[in-house]
């Protein structure tokens, strides 16, 4: 009996250190979660208006597992699931995440974080689901991941990652998700994978992958996803992919791929919702078959080289979503080339519709209206459309983009283009559209980006647009538009990117309004008939990047204000009748690359600095009175020179003129001399010195009488015939002396300066030309006149 009691005793004691034990190790496991997460909190850079780990306090005697986000295990009293996923942290994982042994879950995507994905995370031998997609971690993929043996989901998708893919992931048997999509990984296609039969989903998109891709793929026979776009995967794809008959989604676009598709991939393929090949170069036909895919949702071939007809069977698709066959070589079956538009209208799900850059041809046919009512977006232009835009398009109400452009479409177009009220992209440009703009299109609220550039267009831009208050791009350009600028365009708050309404035949002045176009990158009014001046409001459009008003007839000066628009990169001014001088500060623009303001009427100095620097980029040619910094006299200066010039230029022609007038009279010395015969015979001829000894030296007692002004000139040649020789010498001295003055003047003058002639060469010259004047003949002259 006492046996027994002490067995009792003995028994009763061990649960009790059993219980004690089993505790102390519950709580030492629990305090060692706690740590963990208190660091990794450590390192998060917590958003305060997302204050929601606050309950995570190390001081706090609550157990972590009431803790906001985390999920224990009731029997061992171990966190197994964190949660952290759009909390906006940033900062890096610590690697105490290593510490959360029994962790079962951990989802870290939808924040910021950065650095690397710790090592440390491989300690987590109990890790089924890592999630960290959408963050901002740089690095390579930890090698020891592999040991993670539970893992079934690995999702890394949209961070930096770099290097090649582990080999050593073939280590997870388990895995059924590998998502490493828009990262930047590299190497060839990873081996490692192809030997993981339990994947479903292998998505390897937007990385830098190469080479080819394996037929090995095709083992992998539980694959339902393979994504493989934006690589630099090249050559055929292996037949064997097409016979995946698992795969639900195959998405192989952007990438260097060619061969033909197989005309049964429809029935290889029975389970297939989407088929992307987009972006490579593939050729043949569009395989019908895969019109027989009832399921089907996504089909796109666009950017391929295939050719052929549309397909029949479009109709067989209720649940198509996309159908995106551009720009390709597909032609039409028959005159009405767009009959297989009528198909797809039992495809009421369908979204986006791209037939465009083909060589589809014939009119838009009425029954377009009929289309899915929840149609989007729709690229038609490209093609060879031509006839009119059918009123019935305005029963579309759910698109949201319409491209017709680039094609040979005629009429006007309808006005019924305003109902479409959920319209944000317009593009009609390249057509043979004609007649006014309907006042409707003012009614396309949501309307961002309009562009009816190209066509024959006519009238004025509508008032109407001033309700296009969400417009970004307005381009109507190429027409035949006329009529002032409405101010209105310029008071729309959202017109960011683009106005464009050259080479049209508009007219008036500038509004001053353009200035309400603060946040504009360009702005382009070229080839019109605008005239006034540029408005000085132009400065504050301070995110304009290109103005260019050229060729119209705009006049005044250039606006200062145009040196506050610092992001100025081109600026085309010319061929209009601006005038005054260049503007300083258009020197001060560092953006500026490409300056032109020929053919106007400014003048005056030309800045060096800036742009102007260099010759390349800027053109001023046109403008005669420009002048560079070393070839520019003020106007006082130039006025100078040309009085000077003139003053020389008709000493000279007087000089030409007198020695011609000799030259004549010379010549007539003969008759003049037969006439003096006759007078010597009636008339003595009576010489200077006969007449000076006669009277005694012109002795005042021998004259006869007086001069009215009391006054005689003396010395006064009178015997021409004798002393003419001596008056032709003096006279061919002067001549010789001003043609001198004329060469000095003239090489004052010179526009260079390097052909100037310097001031110590003038003086000396103008000392011999002063002495030679001076000088008297070796003969006494008698013929001057002294006072």
């Amino acid at each position: 009996m006492a046996s027994y009691s002490i067995f009792v005793m003995l028994q009763f004691s061990f649960l009790i250190l059993s219980f004690y034990h089993s505790n102390s190790a519950t709580t030492q496991s629990l305090d060692t979660d706690k740590e963990a997460l208190i660091s990794l909190k450590s390192q998060f850079n917590i958003d305060p208006f997302h204050p929601s780990l606050s309950d995570w306090n190390q001081s706090s005697s609550s157990s972590p597992c009431s803790w906001t986000r985390i999920v224990c295990n009731r029997n061992a009293e171990r966190v197994t699931e964190l949660d952290l996923s759009g909390l906006k942290l940033s900062g890096s994982i610590s690697p105490f995440i290593g510490n959360l042994s029994f962790l079962r879950s951990l989802q870290l995507q939808n924040n910021q974080l950065t650095g690397r994905l710790p090592d440390q995370i491989s300690k987590l031998v109990s890790l089924q689901s890592l999630n960290v997609s959408f963050n901002s971690l740089t690095a390579g993929i930890p090698g020891n991941l592999s040991q993670c043996k539970e893992l079934a989901a690995i999702d890394l998708m949209q961070n930096q990652i770099t290097g090649e893919i582990p080999e050593d992931l073939k280590e997870l048997k388990q895995l059924q998700v590998l998502n490493l999509a828009r990262n930047r990984l590299s190497g060839s296609f990873p081996s490692s994978v192809l030997n993981i039969s339990t994947l479903v989903t292998l998505n390897l998109g937007t990385n830098f992958l190469g080479g080819g891709i394996p037929g090995e793929l095709s083992n992998l026979r539980n694959l339902q996803v393979l994504d493989l776009t934006i690589n630099n995967f090249t050559g055929l794809v292996p037949p064997s992919i097409y016979n995946m008959s698992s795969l639900v989604d195959l998405a192989l676009a952007s990438n260097d791929l060619w061969g033909e598709f197989p005309y049964n991939v429809g029935v290889t393929l029975p389970n297939l919702l989407n088929f992307n090949f987009c972006i490579n170069k593939f050729t043949g036909r569009l395989p019908g078959s895969l019109h027989n895919l009832t399921r089907i949702k996504i089909i796109r071939v666009a950017h391929n080289q295939l050719q052929g007809t549309v397909p029949p069977g479009l109709g067989n698709l209720p649940d198509l979503e996309m159908y995106n066959i551009g720009y390709n070589k597909i032609v039409s079956s028959g005159m009405n080339g767009f009959d297989f538009l009528e198909s797809l209208m039992n495809s009421t799900r369908l979204t986006f519709l791209a037939i465009d850059s083909n060589l589809l041809e014939g009119p838009i046919p009425d029954s377009i209206g009929n289309l899915s009512k929840v149609l989007k977006k729709f690229y038609m232009g490209g093609n060879r459309v031509y006839g009119g835009i059918p009123s019935t398009i305005g029963q579309l109400s759910g698109l949201e983009l319409l491209d017709m452009s680039n094609d040979s479409i005629s009429g006007g177009i309808p006005a019924e283009i305003g109902k479409l009220e959920q319209l944000q992209v317009l593009g009609l440009a390249g057509n043979l559209l004609s007649g006014m703009i309907p006042d409707s299109i003012g009614k396309l609220l949501k309307l961002n980006r309009m562009d009816l550039s190209r066509n024959n267009l006519q009238g004025s831009i509508p008032t109407t647009f001033k309700g296009l208050q969400r417009l970004l791009s307005m381009d109507l350009s190429n027409n035949k538009l006329n009529g002032g600028i409405p101010p209105e365009i310029f008071q729309l708050p959202g017109l960011s990117n683009l106005l464009n309404l050259s080479k049209n035949s508009l007219t008036g002045n500038l509004p001053e309004e353009i200035g309400l176009l603060e946040d504009v990158v360009t702005i382009d009014i070229s080839e019109n008939k605008l005239s006034g001046d540029i408005p000085k409001s132009i400065g504050n459009c301070k995110s304009l990047q290109n103005l260019l008003l050229s060729e119209n007839s705009l006049s005044g000066q250039i606006p200062e204000s145009l040196g506050d628009v610092k992001g100025l990169e081109n600026l085309d001014l010319s061929s209009n009748q601006l005038s005054g001088v260049v503007p300083l500060d258009l020197q001060n623009l560092q953006a500026l690359h490409f300056l032109n303001l020929s053919f106007n009427n400014l003048e005056g100095k030309i800045p060096s600095a800036g742009v102007f620097a260099d010759p390349s980029k800027v053109h001023l040619e046109g403008n005669k009175n420009l002048c560079l910094k070393n070839t520019c006299y003020n106007k006082h200066a130039r006025r100078t020179r040309l009085i000077l010039v003139c003053v020389i230029i008709g000493a000279t022609l007087a000089a030409f003129s007198t020695i011609a007038l000799l030259v004549y009279f010379r010549k007539g010395k003969a008759k003049i001399q037969v006439i003096s015969e006759s007078f010597r015979q009636q008339y003595k001829m009576i010489s200077y010195d006969e007449l000076r000894l006669a009277t005694n030296d012109f002795d005042r007692g021998n004259l006869i009488g007086d001069v009215v002004d009391q006054e005689l000139i003396g010395n006064l040649e009178i015997d021409l015939e004798n002393q003419d020789g001596k008056f032709v010498d003096e006279l061919e001295k002067q001549y010789d002396c001003l043609t001198r003055i004329l060469r000095i003047g003239l090489a004052c003058s010179a526009e260079s300066s390097d052909e100037r002639v310097s001031m110590r060469n003038v003086l000396p010259n103008m000392k011999s030309i002063k002495d030679a004047l001076l000088k008297p003949n070796n003969t006494d002259s008698k013929w001057k006149l002294e006072d």
